[in-house]
């Protein structure tokens, strides 16, 4: 197995990102659901977009999580290689 760290012992930026990204969407969480759905190579997480700031979802965006017309985010970056 590969070892998943730069040279540096740091976090790929990708990995780093994804972390970052699923720290701020948990604020929006759904209660009572599941924060995580995957399918076809398409990661869905159960948070609400109406309770981010304009800053704050063009930050997700940058980090490849989109709103969703079913009120959840959706990314393609993290899905099946």
């Amino acid at each position: 197995m590969a070892d998943e760290t730069t040279p540096t012992g740091e976090l790929p930026a990708v990995w780093a990102e994804l972390i970052k990204a699923v720290t701020l969407l948990a604020k929006g969480h759904i209660v009572g659901t599941s924060p995580f759905h995957c399918e076809h190579d398409e990661l869905t997480v159960m948070a609400d977009p109406a309770m981010f700031t304009p800053e704050e979802l063009a930050q997700l965006d940058a980090w490849g999580f989109h709103p969703g017309d079913e009120g959840a985010f959706y990314s393609f970056r993290y899905g099946s290689a």
